[in-house]
């Protein structure tokens, strides 16, 4: 859990009293309030990258809005506080986070979690406690009606893979694909939707084999894919630890064709684990490549660093779900940090400048196509190939409605 210590509370409000006295109003306005988000996701074991990119977000992006003196809102200015749970990925450690945040602490917006089991099990409580969460998971059902208080926060594996699938068709003569998927419901999820747009677009289907998520040893089952040689290995649902296990064995076999996940991934632990193996990897990445990126993430990215130690490609993807909560929140006003019906209200008509790129672009909520109402965060999509130690821009599209 990150919170403002009691000693540095105490301090703080010290330094509000010698402001106030020396004459500094807006900024002690800014201090006033606190607006608290919650933040709940996997940050431990061989997915942790995933939440924990969520977190450092979110905590990059609070530090920009309080160091400007908070967020405005109707006038007033909050201090933003970023409150986060480690779910670890086990549903129940999901629900008894959720339970604290929306239910003891009263958070009526939170950032995660990270796979569909998780997010899934936090569906009752959010209902329960009129609360928004916005999960990076991608069963339809969690944005589909009945279903109003999930918004998801980047592009869904499906949605990526009918760009990136014409691209392996038309520009890299692909035409045998095999899948490997993690033997859980997001693993299963994400190939059988995958399947569905790699029937539509005319590849052959060589393979679909699983593995345990708990597996160290990945020979055994890349062996069979790698005899069956196809164009490209798709791994569904392939945790950051898991991805560069599966190339670097399927290369020490001779295979010589193309991986792709359409899940983020982190270039750090593909260096670490795959090394020399690494080129050829063809994903989602983050929306932040230097072609693109504003003032605004250059100083994003700064703030990131000056948190986590090191910057993430895929926080440039993630820097998005804080930022487009508190700009809806301005549309409400005050109202809605307690009253969610005001921040659904407001979601047809929210539009704002995407501060994160250098073109003159906006950010809406999407998802009409896939979800039948406006439940997702349009980020751009962005895809990406491994070369020599680093992501490359592969290709820039977005989900149009």
């Amino acid at each position: 859990m990150v919170t403002t210590s009691r000693r540095a509370m105490l301090k703080g409000t010290g330094a509000i009293a010698i402001a106030g006295a020396l004459g500094a109003p807006a900024l002690v306005r800014a201090q006033d309030k606190t607006l608290r988000i919650g933040h709940l996701g996997v940050m431990s074991g061989p997915e942790a990258s995933w939440g924990l990119v969520n977190k450092y977000s979110a905590l990059a992006t609070a530090e920009m809005y309080n160091k400007r003196g908070g967020v405005e809102i109707d006038g007033d200015r909050y201090r933003v506080e970023i409150v986060s749970v480690d779910d670890r990925n086990d549903p129940r450690l999901t629900v008894s986070g959720a339970e604290r945040l929306m239910g003891e602490e009263g958070l009526r917006y939170v950032i995660g979690p990270n796979t569909d089991t998780t997010a899934t099990s936090v569906r009752p409580i959010a209902e329960k406690n009129n609360a928004i969460y916005i999960p990076y998971a991608f069963d339809k059902a969690l944005y589909s009606p009945p279903a109003e208080n999930a918004i998801l926060g980047m592009i869904a594996s499906y949605q990526t893979a009918r760009a990136m699938y014409r691209i392996f068709y038309d520009q890299r003569d692909v035409r045998r694909v095999a899948y490997i998927a993690r033997n859980d419901s997001d693993g299963l999820y994400q190939r059988d939707e995958g399947v569905k747009v790699a029937k539509k677009v005319g590849f052959e289907i060589v393979a679909q084999d699983i593995y345990e998520p708990t597996i160290t040893d990945f020979f055994p089952v890349v062996a069979n894919i790698v005899s069956l040689e196809p164009d490209v290995i798709i791994m569904s649902a392939v945790a950051p630890a898991h991805c560069p296990q599966i190339m670097r064995a399927a290369r020490e076999m001779g295979y010589t064709g193309l991986f792709s996940a359409e899940s983020a991934q982190d270039i750090k632990i593909i260096n670490e684990i795959a090394g020399e193996y690494g080129n050829g990897l063809v994903s989602i990445g983050g929306a932040s490549t230097p072609e693109i990126r504003s003032e605004y993430m250059d100083e994003f990215i700064e703030h990131y660093i000056g948190v986590a130690g090191e910057w993430n490609d895929e926080a440039g993807t993630k820097a998005y779900a804080l930022e487009i909560i508190l700009a809806t929140l301005q549309k409400t006003g005050a109202a809605g940090i307690d009253d969610i019906s005001l921040y659904k209200a407001a979601i047809p008509e929210f539009s704002m400048k995407n501060p994160f790129l250098k073109e003159d672009a906006t950010v809406t909520y999407v998802g009409m196509d896939d979800f039948g109402q406006l439940r997702q965060i349009g980020v751009p999509m962005v895809l990406t190939e491994t070369k020599d130690g680093e992501f490359t821009t592969l290709a820039i599209a977005g989900v149009a409605s």
